[in-house]
Parts: C-alpha cells; sequence; structure tokens
C-alpha cells in the first residue's frame, strides 16, 4: 500500500505562518483592549479626550489671571496644549505598555501569543487613541481661538512620534521592571510625578538658568515638547532640540527592556 507524507514545511513558510498568527493574535488583543478600557466604562473615548481638554483649562484658567498673556504667542489655550498634550499622550501609553504584559498574562500561556505581541496591541489601540484626542484637541483650539499659528505639520509629526517612541521604550523596560520586582510599580508612580513640572509643560525652557538647563536638558519631553511648541510657532527657537538623542535613549530601553524579558519572561510570569 502506498502512502504519501506531508511535505515539510520549508522555513519561509513557517515563518509566514507565524507572522500570520502573530497578527491574529495582536488584532484580537487589541479588540480586547478597547472592549475593557473603554467598552464598559461610562462615555467610554468619551474620557479620553475629556481629561487632557480639562487640564488645558485649568492650567488656562489658573495662569490667566497671573499673566496678562502667554509665555509665547496670543493664546494661553495653545501654550499649554503643546505642553500638556504630549506628555499626556507620553504618561497615558508608557503607563499601559508597562502593564500590557500582566493585563494578557492569562492569554499568554497560549503558544499563539507571545509577550511582544501583548505590547504591541496595547501600544498600538492607545497611540492611536492619543492621536485621535490630540487631532479633536488641537482642531478645536484652532477653531474657536484667535492662535495666529502656522502650522508646521513635520515638526508636529515628529514630535508625536518621538513622544510614542520614548513612551514604548519606557513602557517596555517597565513591563520587565514591574514583573521583576513589584515594588517598582509603586516607586515610578512616586518617581515619575515630577515629570510634569521638569517636562516643559507650562514653561519655556530658554527662560530657566543656565544651570537648570543643563540637567533639564537631559529629560527626553523637554525635546519633545521644544519640537511641538516649534511646529506652531514659526518664531519660537528650539536650537537645544535634539531628535538623534530621544530616538537613541527610547531604542536603548527597548532593546534592553526586550532582551531582559525574553531570557526571563516565562519565569517573571510563573511568579507574578
Amino acid at each position: 500500500m502506498n502512502t504519501r507524507l506531508a511535505p515539510a514545511q520549508t522555513p519561509i513558510a513557517t515563518q509566514a505562518k507565524r507572522r500570520f498568527a502573530s497578527f491574529r493574535a495582536i488584532a484580537a488583543l487589541m479588540l480586547r483592549e478597547m472592549t475593557t478600557t473603554y467598552g464598559k466604562s461610562p462615555g467610554g473615548y468619551a474620557w479620553a479626550v475629556l481629561e487632557p481638554v480639562a487640564g488645558v483649562a485649568i492650567l488656562t484658567y489658573a495662569f490667566s489671571f497671573l499673566f496678562a498673556k502667554p509665555p509665547l504667542g496670543t493664546s494661553f489655550e495653545l501654550f499649554y496644549a503643546t505642553g500638556t498634550l504630549p506628555f499626556f499622550m507620553f504618561t497615558t501609553i508608557s503607563n499601559r505598555v508597562s502593564t500590557a504584559i500582566l493585563f494578557s498574562k492569562p492569554l499568554l500561556a497560549y503558544p499563539a501569543v507571545t509577550f511582544v505581541d501583548a505590547l504591541i496591541a496595547r501600544f498600538a489601540v492607545n497611540l492611536f487613541t492619543e492621536l485621535f484626542v490630540f487631532y479633536l484637541v488641537m482642531v478645536g483650539i484652532l477653531a474657536l481661538y484667535d492662535t495666529r499659528a502656522v502650522v508646521d505639520v513635520p515638526h508636529v509629526a515628529m514630535s508625536l512620534a518621538l513622544t510614542a517612541l520614548f513612551a514604548l521604550g519606557v513602557g517596555v523596560l517597565n513591563s520587565y521592571l514591574f514583573l521583576r520586582w513589584h515594588i517598582w510599580h509603586v516607586a515610578w508612580a512616586i518617581i515619575s510625578r515630577p515629570l510634569f513640572i521638569i517636562s516643559g509643560a507650562f514653561f519655556m525652557y530658554d527662560a530657566l538658568p543656565a544651570a537648570l538647563r543643563e540637567w533639564l536638558w537631559y529629560n527626553p519631553l523637554i525635546h519633545v515638547v521644544g519640537l511641538m511648541r516649534s511646529g506652531f510657532y514659526p518664531t519660537y527657537d528650539d536650537h537645544y532640540v535634539m531628535v538623534s538623542y530621544v530616538v537613541g535613549v527610547s531604542l536603548g530601553m527597548i532593546l534592553t527592556g526586550l532582551f531582559l524579558l525574553s531570557g526571563s519572561i516565562k519565569t517573571l510570569l510563573y511568579e507574578a
């Protein structure tokens, strides 16, 4: 009796099958993230928009009593939006990516789902959400107020890309640290609180003393905010912004986090 053996899969076919399985896993995780995070909460996506709007409104209301005009331009709303929106985008994405593996822990028991899939899915959902929020808030400000802004789309896009990349770097590295040392979750919450003050959201970098500027320059968010403001204020001098520095720091954290996770993910998930 003749029997036919199934042909062995080629490495290319195996890789293509794995990529397709990974794509399906990421898509499923993204749907789960959207349903869990926004689908079951009152107002859903409305809260994602209301939070940054409230932040800009509070800062505008408070500082309008202290100053006759904003530190840059003619609109308090635009000035604070160009500082707070990148910061809110960074904190939201980095915090969500930091807990992506813990959030998807039950699903990681399936061979088709990897920790990288969980990281990518949560990053993608929150990135799209934050970009949508940024667009809505900025269009609203430009339409309702006499900002006299001249939008430089490449600068704005670069600032958003750097914000997302830096948030991913912090999130990936923290996802390992959260699993490795549970106390780091609390420690990071304390350490990250001053970031809003030192990231240039409500002050001008050039207006600071030289000694303080030297220290704050190493904060990647200073560069992100500076690049964002240069995208709305043509006269703004962003000479201190170094894109390569932000990219280098972000990629360094991403690679370090992935390396640490790949070598210990099974042990960390068992102990978590």
